[in-house]
């Protein structure tokens, strides 16, 4: 069952917000194995490409192909499908946290990206969205983060994070994060479980605010600790998603307060995840609770994104 989970001092209550789904996955999937699974964090960026900078350099001066756009971005979809599936670039995919998973924006070219994915990969998944306001205008943005391009006023299209499994996904939850600069960004995030050997393994993929002070930040990540102790104090858990972790003072603070908490993570502080022109940044991050991860990467391909999708292969911690 699909529920909205809510932090108390969050005052913007959703409760009318539900948790979209869909299921691809063969009638076989739920009794394949479960006792080594490689996670995945990508943001997919509305699978509209990699052109961060420049492409927001050409829709300021006018230049911008709209007609294209549903056909790219149905592009892209297929490609993220082989690249997470096809064991090339990385072993093929059982659980992916999507973030930027946009559905019926004209960014997106009117497609529902998370549905098309899993409709590419044969998974199911679960999907949790930000309504898009139609009372108000965005706030500006520091400069320097300006040039995403933005979904419009009025449009019915909204923005979403997910998570695409080969197995069969169980108490699945929208969770909001508590945010106070512009409801035109608030951050959220999604949790589900699936079956992991002979338990269960609970995955939280957070889209952490690229604007919020360090501080505000770690009141996100708090949010998604509490709800994981909670729901998931006696089993494994991952961690993962687009932290946003812009500098090198962000890092070290998402890492502290997640390894005070128990949580681990493979990547070193400053793996680069995403990458624009020159530009090189460590944004996404997995960490595990209760579980012991063989090995990770990243899979480092053009067109997508300007995020890389980062994985690690878990398996059940060994008795002592």
């Amino acid at each position: 069952m699909a529920t909205t989970l809510q932090p108390e001092s969050h005052e913007t209550s959703r409760p009318d917000l539900d948790v979209e789904r869909g299921d691809f996955a063969p009638r076989t999937a739920g009794a394949s194995d479960s006792s080594r699974l490689v996670v995945v964090t990508y943001n997919i960026r509305y699978a509209v490409g990699s052109r961060l900078i420049g492409g927001s350099l050409l829709r300021r001066v006018g230049l911008g192909w709209p007609r294209r756009r549903p056909r790219l971005v149905r592009r892209n979809i297929s490609k993220a499908a082989q690249v997470l599936s096809d064991g090339r670039l990385m072993p093929r995919a059982d659980v992916v946290a999507l973030q930027e998973a946009d559905r019926g924006t004209v960014r997106a070219g009117w497609q529902d990206v998370a549905l098309g994915l899993a409709k590419g990969l044969g998974m199911s998944y679960v999907r949790a969205c930000v309504p898009t306001p139609t009372d108000v205008e965005p706030q500006g943005r520091k400069w320097w983060l300006d040039f995403e391009e933005r979904i419009l006023r009025g449009e019915e299209g909204d923005t979403g994070v997910a998570l695409i499994s080969r197995l069969p996904l169980s108490d699945a939850a929208r969770i909001e994060l508590p945010w106070d600069t512009c409801p035109w960004r608030p951050r959220l995030a999604v949790s589900a479980s699936v079956p992991f050997g002979a338990t269960r393994l609970h995955l939280f993929n957070s889209h952490i605010d690229t604007h919020a002070s360090v501080e505000g930040q770690l009141e996100q990540h708090r949010t998604v600790l509490a709800l994981a102790d909670r729901v998931a104090a006696a089993e494994p858990a991952v961690l993962l998603g687009d932290f946003n972790t812009l500098n090198d003072e962000a890092r070290r603070a998402a890492r502290s307060l997640l390894e005070s908490r128990g949580y681990t993570t493979p990547l070193p502080t400053g793996t680069p995840t995403w990458r624009s022109g020159p530009l090189r940044h460590h944004f996404d991050w997995i960490f595990v609770r209760g579980a012991r991860v063989r090995r990770w990467g990243v899979a480092r391909f053009a067109g997508v994104s300007d995020h890389w999708p980062v994985w690690a292969e878990v398996e059940p911690e060994q008795p002592s």
